[in-house]
């Protein structure tokens, strides 16, 4: 496993537990792909030529009038020069042209994996993955492009991203910098990808490959509601458990694309990697631009292999610090239950009742700050509302401390409020266009991130509340899309810096400040999942899912996000019903049983709860603690399709196979049912399990071949299972 070169044949060989990625320099100093797939010895790369002229292709050597690149398979192409399909990379020089000829320079191997400088990324110590840098050069600009390769040895994830050198004299501007490219022989494959809206976030969407261009992306200065970065090529045959599935995921936050062409020859490339939309970077001699990571899985054992690839590696290889590997407390969020309508005295009643079932955490959500008794005013004035909240904050906290409950707080600290003193004495803070009208959205503007001076504010402002009070979680929420992108601090040939500078600074702020305050739990959020992506996860271990708290719902939700995303890293509260974004009426059971399938909470004001309702919320509660660190830290897998099934069905399996949990709800009844079974994933077939509740002992294989019965259920009902080995 590891890195190979072959020096007598110019091949680089790349393996990791069963995977294999294959390319070469060829005598014209080419690279070219040959392989990407299910671990092979080695190839035999004569009788692999892909660089074979067609009618009409482009021969850049006529003496050698066989050879072509415009329909081979290339490792970072660029447009123009001998490929005509969508490049990887685009640079414009001072004479106008954006002609580049990138050849094989030198490379090298080096263990470990190396951290990328100002972003986050996935990382390694030298024992865990070796890394493969590849040197192309272009004589005629000197630019100098490194192609970084991380194959981590007991994994099937390889992850790719670029650094861009100009090693010339004259200034260059980047326009398109993809972090990852992957050419394909064939176009038998369909592309999935999680997409949708707020509150209705990365639904699954299929569509099999056809001639032309298929994307996803964002230029809405997040990865947004509507497009995760992340995309996968299956085999038409995939399921859950069998098929091939290649997935691609950017560790970015930002305006990105996904890219998937299908040539005229039926060859097929994928590129992901920032939007060249709205996009440009100027290189003056000696500059370097690094662009973000791509996380590439390799699964032949369908969909849920590749999930469970990417769960490992966020688990172990991406979240960082104190709660990296820590339970996840059990919270109450009061947004819900009051929204701006509260005071020291109604919150601590809700402390109270949340104190005497078994809560943990108490999150003290938007409308502390400043005169902030609605969504009009304040954003970036950080201090407390000593008028709602007698005392301030610290007072709040410690009585939250004296009731056996810890204390956290809400922040949107990228945004500015018209009606704020912040604005009043630094209305240039904001991004926004020099003669134009400023528009709001949520009676708000975005603050210019680009700007150092405003993300040290960020920091100062933020930490100075942290530090005033015991509190130990935050939530940081981003409720806008950011619209003109401009910044006043940036010549005119750089202001399409802008969006990529906006998320420079926002890392920078989240480094400095979970770093100052490492005890902390950090949540991301942006109006839910709208920014739900390993870039935010490499700085705060959990992200609020969606703002759509409803049960039924929340199971698509669920199910599409574990496709590349653990549940430990999944925020998911109960709420009151009628729920607050669908109206809709569920049981209570059933919207326990979907919030802990992820970090356990409540977004309810406990007072108005009935006895009986209380003891069902205790139940809960006791239940989550005793199987918290199996359901947060054990191995996930998907039973039934919410997307295709009239229910849905998943399970919690402990490493060593002895317990597990099964959970299982069901959408609509159906009238005269036939029985109904589950079948189990994950357990040992050779072990007999005892399930609490039911008769009998039940054997592994029968559990996960012939599966468990189900009991009849009305509309919206769930059930949970404890399974132990006997």
């Amino acid at each position: 496993m590891g890195i190979q070169y072959n020096e007598s044949k110019k091949i680089f060989h790349i393996q990791g537990k069963s995977v294999s990625y294959i390319f070469k320099a060829d005598k014209y100093n080419n690279l070219i792909h040959l392989y990407y797939g299910k671990k092979i010895r080695n190839i035999n790369d004569n009788v692999i030529n892909t660089n074979k002229a067609k009618s009409w292709s482009i021969i850049p050597n006529e003496e050698d009038d066989q050879y072509a690149l415009d329909s081979a398979l290339l490792e970072y192409p660029t447009f123009g020069h001998v490929d005509l399909r969508s490049g990887a990379l685009s640079i414009e020089q001072e004479n106008g042209s954006r002609i580049l000829n990138l050849k094989y320079d030198s490379h090298k191997i080096i263990k470990g994996k190396k951290g990328i400088e100002g972003l986050p990324a996935t990382y390694a110590d030298e024992n865990e993955a070796e890394t493969l840098e590849i040197a192309l050069i272009d004589e005629v600009t000197n630019l100098l492009v490194v192609l970084n390769y991380t194959v981590f040895n007991d994994r099937n994830v390889i992850t790719k991203s670029v650094q861009i050198i100009n090693k010339g004299y004259q200034t260059l501007k980047v326009l398109n910098a993809q972090s990852c490219c992957v050419d394909y022989r064939n176009s038998d494959y369909e592309l999935l990808q999680l997409s949708g809206a707020w509150a209705r976030e990365r639904q699954i969407v299929k569509r099999q490959l056809v001639q032309g261009i298929q994307s996803i992306g964002s230029a809405r200065g997040t990865s947004s509601h509507v497009h995760n970065p992340f995309m996968a090529l299956m085999s038409p045959d995939t399921t859950e458990e069998n098929g091939e599935v290649f997935g691609f995921n950017l560790v970015y936050s930002g305006n990105f694309l996904g890219e998937v062409s299908v040539s005229e020859h039926n060859r097929t490339r994928v590129l992901m990697g920032i939007n060249p939309l709205n996009f440009s970077w100027q290189l003056k001699p000696e500059e370097r631009f690094q662009t973000p990571e791509v996380v590439m899985v390799y699964s032949n054992e369908g969909l849920g292999g590749m999930s469970s690839e990417y769960h490992s590696l966020y688990r172990e290889n991406l979240m960082r610090g104190t709660w990296k590997e820590k339970q996840r407390p059990i919270v109450i969020n009061n947004w819900e239950a009051t929204y701006f309508d509260f005071t020291r005295e109604s919150l601590e009643d809700i402390v109270k009742k949340a104190s005497e079932i078994g809560v943990e955490l108490f999150v003290l959500d938007d409308g502390w700050f400043g005169k902030r008794d609605d969504d009009t005013c304040s954003l970036g004035d950080w201090y407390v509302n000593t008028d709602k909240i007698e005392g301030g904050l610290e007072k709040l906290a410690k009585n939250v401390n004296n009731m056996d409950m810890d204390f956290g707080l809400w922040f949107e600290p990228e945004m500015i409020s018209p009606d704020s003193d912040l604005y009043r004495n630094h209305s240039d803070w904001c991004l926004h266009v020099e003669n134009r009208e400023r528009v709001t959205c949520r009676y708000q503007l975005v603050l210019n991130l680009s700007k150092k001076e405003v993300c040290d504010y960020i920091i100062e402002s933020v930490s100075k509340v942290l530090s005033s009070a015991p509190i130990k979680y935050v939530k940081w929420d981003m409720n806008r899309y950011l619209t003109d992108v401009m910044s006043m601090d940036l010549p005119r040939d750089r202001q399409m810096e802008t969006s990529h500078r906006y998320m420079l600074g926002l890392y920078y702020i989240m480094e400095e400040i979970v770093t100052r305050h490492k005890d902390i739990l950090f949540e991301g959020c942006s109006g839910g999942g709208g920014r739900f992506d390993p870039g935010i996860l490499y700085y705060m271990p959990q992200i609020w899912t969606s703002d759509d708290s409803d049960a039924i719902e929340r199971l698509k939700i669920q199910y599409s996000t574990s496709l590349v995303y653990p549940p430990v890293s999944m925020g998911s509260h109960v709420s009151s019903t009628p729920n607050h974004q669908v109206g809709r009426t569920t049981p209570l059971n059933t919207r326990g049983n979907v919030a802990m399938s992820g970090n356990f909470g409540y977004e309810l004001d406990l007072t108005k709860y009935n006895d009986k309702q209380i003891s069902e919320i205790k139940e809960q509660i006791d239940f989550y603690k005793e199987n918290r660190q199996l359901i947060q830290y054990g191995d996930y897998y998907r039973l039934n399709n919410p997307f295709e099934e009239n229910n849905g069905a998943w399970i919690f399996v402990s490493k060593d196979k002895t317990e597990a949990i099964l959970f299982y709800t069901t959408i609509l009844a159906e009238p005269n049912p036939v029985d109904q079974q589950v079948r189990c994933r994950g357990l040992n077939e050779e072990f007999n399990y005892k399930i609490d509740g039911l008769e009998g002992i039940f054997g592994g294989d029968e559990l996960m071949n012939l599966g468990l019965t189900l009991p009849e259920l009305k509309d919206f009902e769930s059930v949970r299972f404890r399974i132990r080995k006997a």
